[in-house]
């Protein structure tokens, strides 16, 4: 372990799993050896048990280990009984996992039912009014004694009928009691469940699995790693379920995911994973193997220097101080570079890829939020004009000669030790194996130098950690820039490496810039353009990471449950609705949630909230205030309009 008071791994520099202990659910046991496992939740009405045990086994033969079924009152949690059956009689003996919300009494049905329940501590007993209230020690240990007092039921009956139990805390549905203690951060959120497993330890029942789930990757990140720390310190070594709660669809989704769900497995921390998509269920699992296929058999060939002490906290933000360079570093948010340097000939549709449109009538560019800051040329010289906001990047030996003075150069280890200081911003090619002394002390003398930070490792995360680590520990300012080069991978593969690689930096307040470029036969086939242009693609999927680590917002922001059994509208369908309509407000975070159990609470800090409320009724939000109440799903989009603009954040879009 890491010789200090914030350990929360195995190591920082070797993959290795965290141990936990092995809690049977059904014939697919977690924790311990065992694979980590894979799980998804069901969109059916419950009560309609042919179409909710139809959709569970397109949801297992896409990869799920275990099947998630809402049981929001008695009558759900008794039909999970009809359900099993089924199945069992289709030949399916896949473990169902109870979600419960709200209805202890529905928990105890169903407990004597199913593999596993879940609760969230934050709704199952505890008061959640959005009110802070202070409570004295004697009123909260009296609040704690009726959680007891109300829990212990459900406890007594999982250890009976050997039912597994998530308790499942996330971030904004924590209870009144723990928000006024604690706060609604990650320390809050621990504690809740902790709450509850110390209760399940008093009567001897450890078949308990816990999660941490929220919609901020970084904030889930930080309650894992936190949650193991106090876990350690409690002798409890408890299974983790890993999850990015209402990650939303398409691209978005999976970065979040990808993100969250990698930078903790990079940590060895993690014994089964959910991807939470606003899509139909049975294309999450898939997303899944995809971010566990990197887990399987990982192997460390390269050795990495051990860390004894660490010099951050890995439960706070923290942003790595550096030196302001030009346009990067300092007080600037991260930047984006694009590698043309493939491109003979960088033309206009090249830049308008990337976010820069030339209007040859007013002689003007128009820039996107997610236009790239930095284009790298290598010794190909760019003969159009571009925006003096664009930063153009040439190879040292090419950058010599040119003496382009609106460029900057990209020199080797080599290169820069032989070359004297240059008294402008430059860029330097290093990873942790070529640096030395030497390069130490260069670095030290040369302000203007940027760290391009690169890895051939297949640890790479683990790799570039150590090498900022190393930079703390040698009190070295430059700023650095995140480079991986992917190749002979998908797009989706892209996707999912590249948010975990990258991301899993910038939540940790490392890295002032990325550049992650993609080989791809997804895009090219025999030199031909097959689909969008390459530059496009990366360009957008770096946006959307920097925004998924909250270190640069490009763009409005969906926080979108992916449906279950409680929903009452057709999510994919309204979330659509919504996006195309105000995906134009940058900065923004609207939250689309299925029912009033993902409403004001799980939607956390959305500045705006769309929630079902009943059938084909939506009740609109300001923050967790309610603006409009069970209004017509008709016209309810419009309404949420409305208020934005009420609001004074609503602009026009252009067309």
């Amino acid at each position: 372990m890491i010789e200090n008071n914030l350990e929360y791994c195995n190591s920082l520099t070797k993959y290795s799993r965290l141990k936990t202990r092995v809690v049977n659910i059904g014939d697919v046991p977690l924790g311990g050896e065992n694979p980590i496992r894979i799980q998804s939740m069901t969109t059916t009405d419950t009560m309609n048990t042919i179409a909710t045990v139809e959709q569970t086994i397109r949801m297992i033969e896409s990869g799920c280990d275990y099947v998630r079924i809402t049981a929001p009152s008695k009558s759900e949690a008794q039909n999970l009984l009809e359900i099993k059956n089924e199945l069992r009689r289709r030949g399916f003996k896949v473990p169902l996992i109870a979600d419960i919300h709200f209805t202890p009494n529905a928990a105890e049905i169903a407990a004597r039912i199913v593999e596993k329940v879940r609760i969230n501590p934050g709704n199952y007993i505890d008061k959640k009014k959005f009110e802070f209230i202070e409570y004295n020690d004697n009123e909260y240990e009296e609040e704690l004694e009726r959680l007891r007092e109300k829990f212990i039921p459900l406890v007594k009956i999982c250890k009976e009928y050997g039912t597994a139990m998530r308790i499942g805390t996330n971030h904004g549905s924590l209870s009144d009691r723990i928000m006024s203690r604690f706060g609604d951060n990650p320390e809050g959120m621990v504690e809740s469940a902790l709450e509850f497993v110390r209760i399940c330890e008093e009567f001897d029942y450890y078949n308990v699995v816990l999660s941490m789930k929220s919609s901020n990757p970084q904030v889930m990140v930080q309650a894992y790693r936190l949650l193991v720390n106090r876990m350690h310190k409690e002798n409890m070594n408890y299974p983790l379920h890993l999850g990015v709660t209402e990650a939303g669809g398409g691209e978005d989704g999976r970065i979040k995911s990808s993100l969250g769900i990698g930078a903790l497995l990079e940590d060895g921390i993690g014994d089964t994973i959910r991807v939470s998509l606003t899509e139909d269920p049975e294309f999450e699992a898939p997303v899944a193997k995809k971010i566990l296929s990197r887990y399987i058999n990982r192997i460390n060939e390269d050795n990495i220097e051990s860390v004894k002490v660490i010099n951050y906290n890995p439960f706070n933000y923290f942003k790595r101080k550096t030196l302001e360079t030009g346009i990067v570093g300092g007080t600037n948010l991260p930047r984006v570079i694009i590698d043309f340097s493939k491109r003979e000939k960088v033309d206009f549709k090249d830049l308008k890829d990337i976010g820069y449109i030339y209007d040859a009538v007013t002689d003007k560019w128009n820039i996107a939020d997610g236009a790239a800051d930095m284009i790298y040329c290598g010794s190909n010289k760019l003969n159009i004009e571009i925006p003096s906001t664009l930063k153009i990047l040439y190879d040292f030996n090419f950058w010599s000669i040119a003496k382009d003075d609106c460029s900057n150069p990209l020199l080797t280890k080599t290169e820069f030790l032989n070359t004297e200081i240059i008294d402008k911003e430059n860029y330097v090619l290093l990873n942790l194996s070529n640096i030395d002394e030497d390069i130490f002390n260069k670095l030290k003398q040369s302000k203007k130098s940027i760290i391009v930070l690169t890895s051939d490792n297949k640890n790479s995360l683990l790799e570039q950690r150590r090498f900022f680590i190393k930079l703390l520990d040698e009190n070295i300012p430059n700023p650095v820039i995140i480079k991986r080069d992917y190749k002979n991978i998908s797009k989706e593969e892209y996707i999912i490496f590249s948010s975990t690689d990258a991301g899993a930096l910038l939540i940790e307040g490392f890295g002032d810039g990325i550049w992650l470029s993609l080989e791809s036969s997804d895009l090219i086939k025999n030199g031909v353009r097959i689909s969008e242009s390459i530059y496009s693609f990366t360009n957008r999927i770096m946006f959307g990471i920097l925004q998924a680590a909250r270190v640069r917002i490009s763009k409005t922001e969906y926080i979108a449950c992916p449906s279950c059994g409680r929903t009452l509208f057709d999510l994919q369908e309204t979330t659509d609705k919504i996006k195309t309509q105000t995906e134009h407000l940058k900065g923004v975070k609207i939250a689309i949630m299925g029912c009033i159990v993902n409403g004001p609470g799980e939607m956390a800090d959305a500045d705006y909230g769309y929630v079902g409320s009943g059938v084909d009724k939506i009740t609109l939000y300001k923050g967790k205030d309610v603006v409009k109440r069970n209004i017509d799903s008709s016209n309810a989009v419009e309404q949420l309009i409305n208020i934005i603009k009420d609001d004074g954040r609503w602009i026009e879009p252009n067309n």
